[in-house]
Order: C-alpha cells, then structure tokens, then sequence
C-alpha cells in the first residue's frame, strides 16, 4: 500500500482546490478520538463500543486534515504513530486493539499571525514538532504573493464557479465517475516494483543529494538528505508509476521524483543565511549555520 504524505503551508485567505477526499476533517477544536479511535458507550444498548476516527475511516484512502497547526498535542501524539506504522493501537475499558490506518494524509497549516514569515524556518511558523513535520514526504508553501496574472486567473475561477459562461466553458477531460473509477482501480489493482535500472538512479540520486552538503576546503558539512527522504523517493515514484497504470517502475518516474522533493525543500527547507539546503530546518527547526554560530558564541561568553 502507497502513502504519500503531503503538507502545504498556506497564507490566510488562500483558496485551495477542491478535492475529492474520502474524508475531510477541521482540526479545530477536535481531538485525537476524532481523528484515530475512542471506546464509547452506546447510547440505546449501554454496551462498550469502539469508534473509528478520521484517520482509520480513511484506511486505503486519503484524509486530508484542514487547520493542521490547531491540532492538541495528545492528537499530535497519536498521528506519530499512524504516519511511522500505519497502525492506531488503543488500550481502554478493556479493549486492546490495533486498527489499520493505511491512509495518505494530506494537511493544511497556517502560519503564525496568518502570515508566513520568510525569515523563520517552517518549524517556527506554524509551530509544529519536528518529529511529526519530518515525516511528511512533501511540504510546500502555498503564498499570497501579490501578481496580475495569478490574480486574474483566481479571481475568474472563483467567479466560474457561481455563474456559467457557455461561450468560454470548457468541457473536463475527465468527468468525475471516470476519475473515481481511474483512481480506484490505480490503487487496487496496479502495484508497481522498482526496475534495476530505477534503483540505481535512486541509491545514484541520493548520494548526490548527500554530496551537496560537502563544502569543499571546510569542515562544514550540511545534512542535506536523511535515509526517510529516499524512502519518501521511492513512495513517489511508485505513485508516478502507478498513474501511468505501469507494474514497473522506470528511470523516469525516479527522476520526477527527485525534481518534486528538490522543489519542495527549496521552498521549505532552504537556509536563507547561505542559500543552501539543509533538512536540520525541518528536523530540528535551527539550520546548521545557525547552530555553528551559537557553537562559537558560546565558548567566547564562558571566556
């Protein structure tokens, strides 16, 4: 079964497209019963009964988490182990179970003050563990940046949707029953394996991606891909591969996965004091020059 995890950070007021997801859920003022599982009592029978929250109804589905930012941290807590095992394991009232939860999760967060801070690393933003961030596959920032085109091109989208042009209106390549169907019968059916000559460009792209921190001439050296950033790799191009109803995974499905995390950690996990990418941004939200700089101040303050 494919997960892909995927988080965007978006400025407030951002529109996002809409998506058929098999469940939608506002983390705020939720709690993690709504999202995993809870033992309850049944209102008619009075019998103890286990209830499936978000996350387990979306088991081989997608559950796409709105307000990701607002979430408790007995929730937060829970979701480490559904996006490391897949699994939700509850003990109470006697009831000992683990649950499937083999779903790909697609999260919304907004920033701080509803406003992204270009300065501050991702962790500092939205104010989320590095524990739990690091394990999304993809993070991208979704920013009001102000441009005519954009702009116009939202704005006459928004306005399609409450009145219909029939002079401009275009027919959809894909009506929604074919889409549904396309999508099911991809993740049901198509199961794609990696071809030699794809794990070679995998294990070649990683070493390279690894490579980038070296800065030759200097002891400095920059953490530029952890062993889940090629599991994320592999995930990606089997999900490339999967769209094109191939059992085979190719060279080129590698390579678009590389381009679609190198894109993603150039907006999230880029350190703006030297203009290279390091994940300690995402994993410890204190970039690798940063924790140099305080290494050296802080001998010279015990002096």
């Amino acid at each position: 079964m494919l997960q892909v995890f995927h988080n965007q950070m978006k400025d407030s007021g951002i529109l996002l497209s809409r998506m058929a997801l098999h469940r939608i859920k506002d983390e705020r003022g939720s709690s993690a019963v709504g999202l995993t599982a809870d033992v309850t009592k049944d209102p008619e029978s009075g019998e103890t009964v286990l209830e499936s929250g978000a996350l387990v109804l979306s088991d081989r589905g997608i559950c796409c988490i709105d307000e990701f930012d607002k979430m408790s941290d007995s929730a937060r807590s829970m979701l480490h182990e559904v996006m490391e095992q897949q699994t939700v394991s509850i003990a109470k009232a006697g009831i000992i179970a683990s649950l499937n939860a083999r779903t790909s999760v697609l999260a919304c967060a907004n920033p701080s003050g509803s406003r992204y801070n270009p300065r501050l690393s991702v962790i500092d933003n939205i104010h989320l563990p590095p524990t739990l961030l690091s394990r999304f596959d993809l993070i991208y920032l979704i920013l009001d940046k102000a441009d005519e085109q954009t702009d116009r091109r939202l704005a006459k989208h928004i306005v399609a949707l409450h009145f219909e042009n029939p002079e401009t209106s275009q027919e959809d390549a894909l009506d929604l029953p074919t889409l549904t169907a396309y999508v099911s019968y991809a993740r049901n059916h198509i199961h794609p394996q990696l071809s030699d000559e794809a794990a070679e460009q995998l294990t070649r792209g990683y070493v390279e991606m690894r490579r980038r921190g070296n800065f030759p001439g200097s002891s400095k050296k920059v953490i530029t891909a952890t062993p889940r950033q090629i599991e994320s790799l592999i995930r990606l191009s089997e999900a490339l591969a999967r769209i094109r109803f191939s059992k085979l995974v190719e060279k080129k499905d590698v390579m678009e996965a590389f381009r679609l995390l190198e894109v993603a950690l150039q907006q999230s996990a880029t350190d703006h004091s030297t203009g290279t990418i390091g994940m300690d941004l995402i994993t410890t939200g204190v970039s690798a020059s940063e924790r140099m700089r305080g290494e050296i101040c802080y001998p010279q303050l015990a002096t």
